[in-house]
């Protein structure tokens, strides 16, 4: 059996910026040469784009990690590197993006052809010609591209319709939904024929429009994941008016009321109450002989309960009722007005690379001779120095000392000749 999928985890990985160039200048005619070694080029990086001629995740599901290019070295003579292309992956609209470490929302694609970037390209390295100073007219320095952003992103897909169609299974949804737009969904006489929303328009003879879900049927304890479960409830979440049918079959073995409490207290026990959005109860499959006498019998249980809601019988079949109840619910999405339902970030995340103020470190004694240098930013910084070059190995020297790693290193007890270690590089401790 197939499964919808709106709820999966991916691994994106932005490229690599390219490596700045180490090059002289050395033309027949050109006397006085210089640094000529060019930048590199920016990593590619990871573009969510909304298409709405997606329905579902589907697409994510055997392919769980992207990975986009890396920026082009430097060259020689200043040319500069060539940037990587950026990765663009196609989602569906309604799909919102959470960091799967932190559980921080990044953003929420509700239009078509919205784009979020997901992980950013490292900026190339520079090369040798950012280096020449007054002392130091050929300098033998680089910079190595920065890594691209790598992060485990968790997808959730709600689906944006204006109505929603809720209820046990089997009871007409699918049907309405085929006979009041040009959607086709599959139908079938058993539970959870729907195995993924479908999505159509409703278009009225007056050209008022609106798009309207057949959400996959609901059972008792679906708040708690029981059957479809929790999975479906959040495409409820996007929808503005709800119509909650009530299948009349007196064939069915059901009680009307008690299916319709059931479906409420699974709305309200969602993790959004879903019970104060605005509900049209529709009694369906009228065209059933007998379903007359059960909907006297369901209207009585409503009174009963103090449930004063105005109701609208339908029959999809035989096409009875269906201009009235898609009359009122356009009159209803007027008065909710044009609105779409986001999540807000909790906070504000700019998710452009910037460099920190101040690098923070720590240092470990592995052993009598033997120090370890712990802090991402320290290691990064590293990371990004040409260390080919006598010239890369003093700046970094030069920047260690600046940080204040020497000083800490002694008051740690490093004596000349104990080994360092900064993630994949050594050196040897010098007074």
């Amino acid at each position: 059996m197939p499964t919808f999928v709106d709820q999966t985890k991916i691994e994106v990985q932005a490229g690599k910026g390219g490596d700045g160039m180490v090059a002289f200048r050395r033309e027949k005619y050109v006397p006085n040469g210089g640094p000529a070694g060019g930048d590199g080029g920016r990593g590619g990086s990871i573009i969510f784009v909304a298409d709405a001629g997606l329905r579902t995740l589907m697409d994510f599901r055997y392919r769980r990690k992207f990975k986009a290019q890396n920026g082009e070295n430097g060259r020689i003579k200043s040319q500069y590197g060539r940037g990587a292309d950026d990765l663009r992956l196609k989602v569906p609209i309604g799909t919102v993006v959470y960091d799967d470490k932190t559980g921080a929302l990044i953003g929420d694609l509700v239009e078509n052809k919205q784009e979020l970037v997901v992980a950013k390209g490292g900026r190339g390295g520079r090369g040798n010609i950012h280096f020449k100073t007054s002392v130091n007219t050929a300098p033998e320095i680089a910079e190595n591209g920065e890594p691209g952003e790598d992060r485990i992103l968790r997808l959730e897909l709600k689906m944006l319709a204006d109505v929603g169609l809720v209820g046990f299974p089997s009871v007409g949804k699918s049907t309405l939904l085929s006979v009041t737009t040009k959607a086709k969904p599959k139908i079938a006489a058993y539970e959870f024929t729907t195995l993924k929303p479908n999505l159509g328009m409703v278009l009225l003879a007056d050209g008022r429009d609106f798009s309207m879900a057949d959400l996959p049927g609901l059972i008792e304890g679906a708040s708690q994941g029981v059957g479809l479960g929790m999975q479906f409830l959040r495409h409820i979440e996007r929808t503005k008016v709800i119509l909650h049918l009530v299948s009349m079959d007196p064939e069915n073995g059901r009680d009307a009321y008690h299916d319709y409490v059931a479906i409420r207290k699974e709305l309200a026990q969602y993790t959004t109450d879903l019970t104060a959005k605005r509900e049209l109860i529709v009694p369906s499959q009228m065209d059933i002989p007998g379903a007359e006498d059960k909907l006297a019998e369901f209207k009585q249980d409503l009174a009963k309960n103090h449930v004063d809601e105005e109701i609208f019988p339908i029959s999809s079949v035989a096409h009875q009722g269906l201009d009235l109840l898609l009359n009122k619910t356009a009159d209803i999405l007027a008065e909710i007005g044009d609105q779409v339902i986001t999540e807000e970030p909790e906070e504000v995340k700019e998710y452009t690379y910037q460099a920190k103020k101040e690098i923070e470190f720590s240092i470990n004694r592995l052993d009598e001779h033997t120090f370890e240098i712990v802090g991402d930013d320290l290691i990064r910084m590293v990371q990004r120095i040409n260390l080919d070059h006598q010239d890369g190995v003093m700046l970094m020297a030069r920047r260690l000392n600046k940080l204040g790693v020497d000083d800490a290193l002694r008051e740690k007890g490093a004596q000349d000749g104990d080994d360092v270690i900064i993630g994949n590089f050594s050196f040897e401790f010098v007074q």
